[in-house]
């Protein structure tokens, strides 16, 4: 009898106990943003092992290390993949700018590596600005939706915009654009796939680094976790062994 009477408090206590809720699954999107996020067949929706970059192999072992899940898609255009991280819980996005008006709208995991802001000319050009005020007097190409756009209006520049900055490459070859206002070292990778090379940095006007920008509804304890294993990544070296693999 005594023995059933524990079992019975037993059972009971046991389904006392509250239920430890299933640690969320991130859903990750990225884009294509050579060298640090890209499509392996180059084109604009690509899942999982079909994704390669800087960004990818640190995001991954990342995630890895910390032991939370995830599934990661590559898709197009950046307005869309942004939005999802800004508006859907669990999600996330990369390799986004930290910039003091998104600072608010996203937990941040980073940083992942650097992306200063240039305006790049073709190689011949004999172009010289020292001030974006300068600059306004040129025809400008920037990324649509992309940090350095939403910077240029801020001070007042309206670029000529386009959905990819393989379409920019082309602009600027052609004459159609003065000045790409893009990253570096991404500007400089991108172009050189494409078989253009030397071209001129005009003017470097910000400097900024790429995160890992989830929605801000995550779990504190995910980003923590996160946060926590890039921090022993890089101690370790592993993110500029990833750098140097893509840019060297």
């Amino acid at each position: 009898m005594l023995k059933r009477a524990l079992l019975g408090l037993l059972a009971v206590g046991l389904l006392s106990q509250p239920v430890q809720a299933e640690q969320a699954k991130i859903i990750l999107s990225t884009e294509n943003f050579p060298p640090y996020n890209m499509a392996t067949n180059g084109k604009n929706f690509a899942r999982e092992d079909s994704i390669e970059g800087i960004a990818v192999e640190v995001v991954q072992e990342m995630f890895k290390r910390a032991g939370v899940e995830y599934y990661l898609a590559l898709r197009f255009p950046w307005d869309r993949v942004y939005n999802m991280a800004l508006e859907k819980p669990n999600h996330g996005v990369f390799s986004t700018a930290r910039t003091p008006e998104r600072e608010k709208e996203f937990k941040w995991v980073g940083p992942i590596g650097p992306d200063d802001w240039v305006l790049l000319a073709k190689a011949d050009s004999a172009l010289a600005v020292n001030s974006l005020e300068e600059a306004k007097a040129y025809t400008i190409g920037a990324y649509k939706g992309d940090a350095i756009e939403e910077y240029l209006l801020q001070q007042g520049i309206e670029p000529k915009s386009s959905f990819n900055d393989k379409t920019n490459v082309d602009k600027l070859q052609k004459g159609q654009i003065d000045l790409w206002a893009t990253g570096d070292p991404a500007g400089r990778y991108l172009a050189k796939q494409e078989g253009v090379t030397g071209l001129k940095t005009v003017m470097r006007f910000n400097q900024a680094e790429l995160w890992l920008a989830l929605n801000k509804e995550t779990d504190d304890a995910i980003v923590s976790k996160l946060q926590g294993a890039l921090d022993q990544m890089r101690s370790e070296g592993f993110v500029d062994k990833t750098l140097n693999k893509y840019l060297q």
